[in-house]
């Protein structure tokens, strides 16, 4: 039986998006929006102007990139090797990233 969705309204970049949602993932996907749209909105700041949709390429490409240092980094410390330089460079870009967003948050 198909799990029930709901449709959820969410804002990114200020924008509203109608988003079906299953039921049980409403707190998962308001907190993806809000990750995404503090991501975007790092970029928009930090760069010329750029339309929404560059922004959001923009964004996906780097949250990738994070993805794949965080299972590079796992798979190091699973197997006991010391972080590289380019993950502790990664590493730092993010919580550059992470200050930032919550600098401007409380501004």
């Amino acid at each position: 039986m198909p799990e029930k969705q709901t449709a959820l309204t969410i804002r990114i970049l200020g924008r509203d998006y109608s988003i079906a949602c299953p039921e049980g993932e409403r707190e998962s996907l308001l907190s993806s929006a809000e990750y995404l749209s503090r991501r975007m909105h790092a970029i928009q700041r930090k760069g010329k102007t750029l339309g929404i949709d560059r922004i959001a390429v923009m964004a996906a490409l780097n949250i990738a990139r994070d993805l794949i240092a965080a299972e590079r980094q796992l798979e190091r410390q699973s197997t006991g090797l010391p972080a590289t330089d380019d993950e502790i460079t990664d590493r730092l870009s993010q919580l550059q990233l992470r200050i930032e967003s919550a600098l401007d948050d409380r501004g």
